[in-house]
C-alpha cells in the first residue's frame, strides 16, 4: 500500500473516534474535557482529510489553508485542554480556554491572510514554507508547546501517580499509550520536514490509534468499591 494514502485511514478512524467521544460527552453535558477531546479528534480528522484530498487531487490554497490551521496551527492543543479540565481547577481551565482559543483565532485569520508564494510549492506536499509572513509560522511553536505541556506532560505525569496502583493498573497503561500517541505525530512532522512526508502520515495513524487504545483503556469500568478514587488520569471514567 502507498503509504500516501494512509491520511484516508486516519480520517476514518478519527470520524469513529470523535463520535464516540460526543456521544459520551452527551450524556455528561458538564465533562468539559470530553467536549475539547471530541473537538481534539475532529480537528485532527479534518487535517488528515486535507492531507488525503491534497495526495488524491494536488495542492490546492484553500486546501493548505485549510491544513494549516487545524493541522500545523492547533495541533493537540484542543486534546491537551481537555487534560487541562482533569488536571486545574474549572476556573483555571476556563481561563486558559480564553487564552487558547483567542492565540487559534489570531493565528487562523493570520494563515487566511498571508500572501503565499508559488514557487515553493510542491504539488503533493503541504508545507508551511509557502507562507509569506514569516512570523505567522512563530505561532505554532507557542500552541504546540502548551499541547505537549498537558496532553505529554499530563499523562506522563498521571502514570507516574498510578505506577503503584495495582488496582488503576488500566489507567497507568492507559496513559502511557496516550503520551507516546501524542508525541508520534510530531516526530513524524521531523521526518517530514526532512522530506520523508510518508513518515508523518504513518506517525498521525499510529498516533491516533494509540490515543484511543489509552483513551478506552483509561474508561475500563472499575470495581464500585473503588469508586472515590481520585481521578488523576488523562481521561475520567466518569
Amino acid at each position: 500500500m502507498d503509504l500516501h494514502y494512509l491520511p484516508i485511514l486516519t480520517t476514518l478512524f478519527s470520524v469513529y473516534f470523535a463520535v464516540e467521544l460526543y456521544r459520551r460527552y452527551a450524556r455528561k453535558p458538564k465533562g468539559y474535557h470530553l467536549l475539547w477531546w471530541a473537538i481534539g479528534v475532529t480537528t485532527y480528522g479534518i487535517g488528515t482529510l486535507v492531507e488525503s484530498l491534497i495526495t488524491l487531487t494536488g495542492w490546492h490554497e484553500i486546501l493548505f489553508r485549510t491544513w494549516y490551521i487545524v493541522g500545523a496551527l492547533m495541533g493537540g492543543a484542543p486534546l491537551a485542554q481537555g487534560t487541562v479540565y482533569l488536571m486545574l481547577k474549572r476556573r483555571t481551565a476556563h481561563i486558559l480556554s480564553v487564552i487558547l482559543v483567542s492565540a487559534m483565532l489570531f493565528g487562523s485569520i493570520a494563515v487566511l491572510l498571508t500572501p503565499i508564494d508559488y514557487s515553493l510549492v510542491q504539488a503533493n506536499l503541504p508545507q508551511g514554507k509557502v507562507i509569506v509572513w514569516k512570523w505567522v509560522r512563530l505561532i505554532s511553536p507557542f500552541i504546540n508547546t502548551y499541547a505537549v505541556i498537558f496532553l505529554v506532560g499530563g499523562a506522563v505525569l498521571s502514570a507516574f501517580r498510578l505506577r503503584n496502583a495495582p488496582n488503576l493498573r488500566n489507567r497507568f497503561i492507559g496513559n502511557c499509550f496516550i503520551a507516546v500517541g501524542a508525541i508520534l505525530p510530531g516526530i513524524g512532522g521531523a521526518f517530514s520536514r526532512a522530506g520523508h512526508t510518508e513518515m508523518l502520515y504513518l506517525g498521525e495513524l499510529i498516533g491516533i490509534l494509540m490515543i484511543f487504545y489509552g483513551y478506552r483503556r483509561c474508561t475500563k469500568d472499575i470495581a464500585p468499591q473503588q469508586q472515590a478514587e481520585p481521578v488523576t488520569s488523562g481521561i475520567s471514567t466518569q
